[in-house]
């Protein structure tokens, strides 16, 4: 997140979806999650600048407890700066937040440094659910979010919005997707 949260032609925030709208894609997610194959066992050492406390880093559950905190966390207020569901997250600090509280992975703070984590790079028709995707212009990457599949993420997008779920393939996302980075491995 570069100082200035909100972006030149970004979309206005989105209202917040109903709960009954909400469900049936948790469900969705959740079931599509809990099907898929179990995740090879982690090589090396973990990326520099990740550190994974307390838990084997072979458990497949994470990705499934990644996905399930970040939207649970849908509809928190955007804050610059903020990294707590009770104060609000800009894009870096929830992605921090949710990565720690879920699955005890500790990513660095600012979205440029998370950028520059030494994980695979999936390409983009390849993203798992929990990927890291990543935003940019110029080569400089100003937003994160993380990916729940079907083509959609979760992110803090700006100023006077919320936690909300958009498309990779939108106008404004599609235009600025930058690589992602998978840390769950």
């Amino acid at each position: 997140m570069t100082a200035s949260a909100h972006y030149p032609g970004h979309p206005r925030p989105a209202p917040v979806p109903r709960a009954r709208a909400v469900l049936p894609l948790l469900l969705a997610l959740l079931a599509a999650c809990s099907s898929s194959p179990e995740r090879p066992a982690a090589t090396a050492a973990a990326p520099r600048a990740v550190q994974v406390v307390d838990v084997a880093p072979d458990d497949p559950l994470r990705a499934n407890d990644v996905l399930m905190r970040a939207l649970g966390l849908v509809g928190t207020p955007y804050r610059w700066g903020g990294n707590t569901p009770d104060g609000g997250f800009d894009c870096s600090g929830l992605v921090g937040y949710v990565f720690l509280d879920a699955a005890k992975v500790y990513l660095p703070r600012t979205t440029r440094e998370i950028a520059k984590v030494e994980a695979r790079t999936p390409p983009r028709d390849r993203l798992a659910p929990g990927d890291l995707v990543l935003f940019g212009q110029r080569g400089a990457i100003f937003h994160v979010g993380i990916y729940v599949g079907e083509g959609r993420f979760v992110h803090a997008p700006s100023t006077g919005g919320t936690v909300r779920l958009d498309r990779l393939d939108g106008p404004y996302w599609g235009r600025h997707y930058a690589g992602a980075r998978r840390v769950l491995d």
